[in-house]
């Protein structure tokens, strides 16, 4: 089950301050964050240069309204990160999956990689090479034991090129995301809808000008 935070207490103490350690963490768009055009853009400016800086690695992930987020590096510099993150009002429901001491860096390029879980927004050639995400999907990571959060991390770090959108960018905000995924495949539907629509009012209009 994910940590409580006497059991994540409980773990820092066995970690020296200079020791590698790894926090995997889960959280949920907020409302503030759903309606930010900018959210994911600026997650990741924020994070090339903080990150760099202060040795950090790890990867973002988010889906079905879900961030999922492995950070690794020094003990300080992790738990100094970890109070910018959690107090980030852009979400919300903050749980611990992981938090260990690690022997080496499960993700080593120096970045914060950025890894988007709606397959609607994935490329073709992108669906091919994602296909080991299939069991992980839809994304619900919240009741995640460590067991399958380490082979959902262990599935990720294997993709040469880590699943992208079909857009060069995610510009638009996640609540403008979500009515997109809900309203592409009934096109057709919403289409006819509207056009009944405005041929009913034009005959309300016609016949109330005939009386």
């Amino acid at each position: 089950m994910p940590l409580q935070h006497t059991d994540t207490v409980r773990v820092l103490d066995t970690i020296a301050d200079t020791a590698l350690m790894q926090l995997v963490y889960v959280s949920s768009l907020s409302l503030k964050g759903r309606l930010s055009s900018s959210i994911f853009i600026d997650l990741e400016r924020h994070a090339r240069v903080y990150n760099t800086e202060r040795g950090i690695t790890g990867i973002l992930c988010y889906g079905n309204g879900h961030f999922l987020q492995c950070i690794e590096g020094e003990k300080a510099k992790v738990l100094a990160l970890q109070q910018r993150i959690f107090s980030d009002e852009r979400h919300k429901n903050i749980k611990v999956l992981l938090l260990q001491a690690i022997d080496q860096r499960r993700f080593v390029d120096w970045r914060m990689r950025s890894l988007f879980l709606e397959r609607w927004l994935w490329s073709p050639d992108t669906k091919q090479q994602a296909s080991q995400l299939a069991v992980f999907l839809p994304f619900k990571p919240y009741d995640w034991e460590p067991e399958r959060t380490q082979q959902f991390l262990q599935v990720i770090k294997k993709f040469d090129n880590p699943p992208h959108i079909k857009a060069a960018r995610l510009t638009y905000s996640a609540l403008a995301s979500k009515f997109r995924h809900i309203i592409a495949p009934h096109q057709a539907f919403l289409l006819i809808q509207g056009c009944l629509a405005i041929l009913l009012v034009i005959a309300i209009i016609l016949v109330y000008f005939q009386l």
